[in-house]
């Protein structure tokens, strides 16, 4: 599959590249609506070649439109089509009720919901039932076909995005299809990518509709989609001259009382990712065992405060946070280094901290790197919120506390202060395993010791931590990984 675009949209942003096309290009809306039924029965065919019987899905709106045209072409390559309506062709206007009416002109039958036999079987479904324009929980026929469709086993591909499912935070509101396959077009919209619309969307098919690149400058979005561009793009070769001084020093600031394990995956990864020198400061109680099995770590028992300043005064990035806890040994850190005026990294206690104003951040080169409770915590807020809109979220984070934020979870959300922001296309369910969060931390505390910049590390820590899982977990299956196998994994993402 070719590679996907970069750019990510809301529905209203989409909606503005359908309508410059239209208005400012003169393609034709139903030359569009065309287009997109083409690519909608190309990838449907493609999905599965030996499908002879199939069941179309048809709405309301524009989303039935491409519907209909799918329908109109499959049944004249000669398959057994079966158009199931939601709402009569007859309440159809536009270029969707053009779509309609081609399809009855041609001999097509339209079953109403009602009416449709629930016990016959297909080989394929199509949704092209709900748009990007849902803003309501899905209800009464909507449901019920959402559901059967989930629960009959026929394999499914949805016209744009899944019925039910939010276009712009990946909600699903109530019910939503679970997709084989999403086909996709004009623009990628962003909702398809972070919270539930992984899980619904399928394998992603992109279909620009020949709409000309001068659209998509017209119409200008925040969001970019992150994946391993962002690798080939920040990470050039390294000058055969160079010496360990060049990719900078990298203190990692954690490990209280029973927590020895999380500084130490911390600064493992940061050596894999290549800090020229990975320091730990710790409780003392562990200190001799962090480096027992990686003498390249320098590992530093510490209480007293003069200590600690004169190890942060030798780094040249903080990663602060992995096992810190809440004691007083952990309180007396996050103020110190926050202070220093050098770049941070902060992840778990440190941001739990941070929550409970025990320190304050003042400008700097900051990254945080929440999962939903410590975002929650963060935003004074539930889970619940926090997962609601997790792009809303993480712009609010960055906006509140003057840092990049990394959302983690599924469809990882970075964003920035001034709005911008991404989401990144890795990852799977096996990496919500302990420890996982600490190698993220020492992955983007590495990058920006090596001279990126906050924006440049934490996409590209993401990726890079998200490709590694997902290469463990093609070894290993997704329940058995653990974080240290993410570690053994970045040799081969970075080499």
């Amino acid at each position: 599959m070719s590679e996907l675009p970069t750019k990510l949209y809301t529905a209203e942003q989409v909606r503005a590249l359908d309508a410059c096309a239209i208005g400012d290009h003169g393609i034709a809306g139903f030359e569009l609506m065309s287009r997109a039924g083409q690519a909608l029965f190309d990838a449907s065919r493609g999905l599965v070649p030996g499908a002879r019987t199939w069941l179309v899905f048809c709405g309301a709106g524009n989303n039935a439109g491409d519907g209909y045209v799918t329908a109109t072409l499959a049944a004249g390559a000669g398959l057994d089509v079966r158009v199931i309506a939601l709402s009569p062709p007859d309440r159809l206007a536009g270029d969707a009720a053009r779509a309609a009416d081609a399809w009855t002109s041609a001999g097509g039958q339209v079953t109403a919901w009602v009416d449709f036999d629930r016990s016959a079987g297909a080989d394929l479904g199509v949704d092209a039932r709900l748009g990007t324009g849902l803003a309501r929980p899905v209800g009464g026929a909507y449901a019920e076909a959402v559901d059967w469709i989930n629960a009959s086993g026929v394999p499914c591909v949805a016209a744009d995005i899944p019925s039910g499912l939010d276009a712009d935070t990946g909600r699903a509101m109530g019910h939503a299809v679970v997709a084989r396959q999403t086909v996709t077009f004009i623009g990628l919209k962003r909702g398809l990518f972070t919270g539930a619309g992984p899980d619904h969307t399928g394998a992603l098919v992109f279909a620009g509709l020949e709409v000309p690149d001068s659209v998509y400058t017209a119409i200008q979005t925040s969001g970019n989609l992150i994946d391993e561009r962002n690798i080939r793009h920040y990470l050039k070769p390294r000058k055969r001259a160079a010496h360990k001084g060049d990719f900078g020093h990298l203190l990692v600031l954690g490990g209280d009382l029973g927590m020895p394990g999380a500084p130490r995956l911390c600064g493992e990864a940061g050596l894999r990712t290549g800090a020229g020198l990975v320091s730990i400061l710790t409780h003392p109680d562990h200190a001799a065992q962090l480096n027992a099995t990686r003498p390249e770590l320098m590992v530093h028992g510490c209480t007293r405060s003069d200590s600690g300043k004169a190890l942060i005064a030798r780094a040249t990035v903080l990663a602060m946070g992995p096992g810190l806890g809440t004691s007083a040994w952990s309180a007396k850190w996050p103020a110190m280094c926050v202070t220093s005026g050098l770049p941070a990294v902060l992840d778990a206690d440190a941001l739990n901290l941070l929550a409970a104003k025990q320190f304050q951040l003042p400008p700097g080169a900051w990254v945080l790197t929440p999962h939903p409770g410590e975002a929650a915590r963060l935003l004074a807020c539930d889970i619940a919120a926090v997962e609601q809109d997790r792009v809303g979220s993480a712009q609010a984070i960055a906006a509140r506390y003057g840092a990049v934020a990394v959302l983690k979870g599924c469809g990882t959300v970075i964003a920035e202060p001034g709005g911008r922001y991404g989401i990144c296309a890795l990852g799977n369910p096996g990496m919500a395993t302990a420890g996982s969060g600490d190698v993220l931390t020492g992955v983007i505390g590495a990058l920006m010791a090596q001279g990126l910049d906050p924006w440049a590390a934490a996409t590209t820590g993401v990726v890079v931590h998200a490709a590694a899982g997902d290469l463990a977990a093609d070894r290993l299956g997704q329940r058995s990984l653990l974080a240290g196998d993410i570690i053994d994994h970045l040799h081969r993402v970075l080499r």
